[in-house]
């Protein structure tokens, strides 16, 4: 039985903001450091043998904070399949204002449908497209092996990878909430069956 481990990165500055980020690269907040650090203690002493992150930087340093506090020294994967989706022409913009210029409803099924995509941006079923075959071949490779695994990335790329782990409709994805620095953590078999799982 082979754990994996999500954790979305912690608040980022344009979190903060409210602004889309995308692919853009934004730093973590002090609460987003902290939160990171939180993550951390309360997955300390679980043995994790590997991790992987995305190509962005907040995914990255909140891996890092993780890896500090809970004490882990292992090898580290780094993939831009695992980036946040990208928002496109959107990056950038304070999510308030595109609202009011563009429609809140507009606005709503950019964000929050499965497969009506942004200008110049992805779905979240295009994300899942680029996120699953990574996942697929490289995490549960390791799972696979019995290694437990934690991954450190985004809202949406982590919402594709549990869309895949517990079998959720289109309707339930767009629903599912994945809080900043919080650990969703599942007991796999070896095929990626789950059999269990905790929110820490």
């Amino acid at each position: 039985m082979a754990k994996l481990i999500l954790i979305r990165h912690g608040q980022s500055l344009w979190n903060l903001e409210n602004r889309f980020t995308g692919w853009i690269d934004v730093p973590l907040t002090e609460k987003g450091i902290q939160e990171a650090k939180e993550a951390g203690g309360k997955i300390k002493g679980i043995g994790i043998d590997i991790a992987y992150t995305s190509a962005l930087s907040r995914a990255q340093d909140t891996l890092t904070h993780v890896m500090e506090t809970a004490g882990l020294d292992v090898p580290i994967i780094r993939n831009q399949a695992l980036n946040e989706r990208d928002y496109g022409d959107l990056c950038g913009l304070n999510k308030a204002e595109t609202a009011e210029k563009f429609g809140k409803e507009q606005v709503h099924k950019w964000r929050r449908s499965y497969d009506v995509s942004p200008p110049g941006g992805e779905s979240l079923k295009d994300t899942r497209a680029r996120t699953l075959p990574f996942f697929e071949r490289a995490i549960l490779g390791d799972i696979r092996q019995g290694k437990d695994v934690l991954v450190v990335a985004h809202g949406n790329s982590n919402r594709a990878i549990i869309m895949a782990l517990e079998d959720l409709s289109p309707d339930e994805i767009v629903k599912t909430e994945v809080a900043t620095g919080v650990p969703y953590v599942y007991d796999l078999e070896p095929d990626g069956t789950v059999t269990g799982k905790a929110i820490l």
